[in-house]
């Protein structure tokens, strides 16, 4: 069985993605000190990119055309964001605090569905992954248990349902980080790619909850990214949204606050 890699700052695991239908080891991110490999099987007529975001073709999260991806705001000011959580789970306090760490920083309020048509369907499926945006209709989100119980990794799939990919995709990235393509296992290269993204007029958030970490799809355990100026910088963490995420979140739908 393949091995996995972990940052020795902080201890965190690489990730890994395949394609439609294909079992393969997913490497979630988080502490090392549980077991990091998964098996995941793509739902059908859908791929796995990036790692943990479900596409049927990329797009860019936040220039997605008239905005069409984005949750509608109510007239009261509010992004209501519906769900549904799977009885399967057991303790739901993770999964709810990574939806509170959002909502507590952001105009975006997750919850309960009623009868809304458009909803997030929060289920233990095989990893941790999201539709991107808005998609309409009965929208999965996957959070495994008990390798996605994490409420940084709940509230880093929750920003990718909200329309955001991850931090070191934005289109002007190389002004920030290096990456190590040598270092990348190679069918995992094209999850390095830069998305033609509008970044909000925003800084780069080294601690956006949305960043990989330093030895994410680490072919031989050497850094694939590597932070500039400080190569120190750390990246990765999985704790939750930094600050800068939920003002993105604000700048992107407008809370005004």
């Amino acid at each position: 069985m393949s091995t996995f890699f972990c940052a020795t700052e902080f201890d965190w695991c690489a990730r890994g993605e395949s394609e439609v239908e294909k079992e393969i080891l997913w490497w979630v991110t988080f502490p090392c000190t549980s077991s990091c490999i998964f098996t995941i099987r793509a739902p059908r007529g859908m791929s796995i990119r990036d790692g943990d975001i479900a596409v049927s073709h990329v797009r860019s999260a936040i220039t997605c055309p008239g905005n069409t991806c984005l949750w509608p705001k109510s007239v009261d000011g509010f992004v209501y964001v519906p769900y549904i959580l799977s009885p399967l789970y057991g303790m739901k306090i993770t999964i709810e605090t990574g939806m509170q760490d959002i909502s507590a920083g952001t105009c975006v309020k997750f919850v309960p569905r009623t009868h809304e048509g458009n909803f997030l369907d929060i289920q233990p499926r095989y990893g941790c992954w999201s539709f991107l945006g808005q998609t309409g209709g009965s929208q999965t989100l996957s959070l495994q248990t008990p390798g996605c119980m994490w409420s940084g990794i709940a509230a880093h799939e929750f920003m990718h349902a909200l329309g955001f990919v991850h931090e070191q995709s934005r289109s002007d990235r190389d002004n920030y980080v290096t990456i190590i393509w040598k270092n990348i296992m190679p069918e995992h290269v094209h999850n390095f790619r830069k998305q033609v993204t509008n970044n909000l007029n925003s800084p780069y958030d080294y601690n956006s909850v949305m960043h990989y970490g330093r030895y994410a799809f680490s072919e031989d355990g050497g850094p694939t990214i590597i932070p500039k100026p400080d190569p120190y910088i750390p990246i990765g963490q999985r704790d939750g949204p930094s600050a800068m995420d939920l003002h993105k979140i604000n700048i992107l739908y407008n809370c005004g606050w």
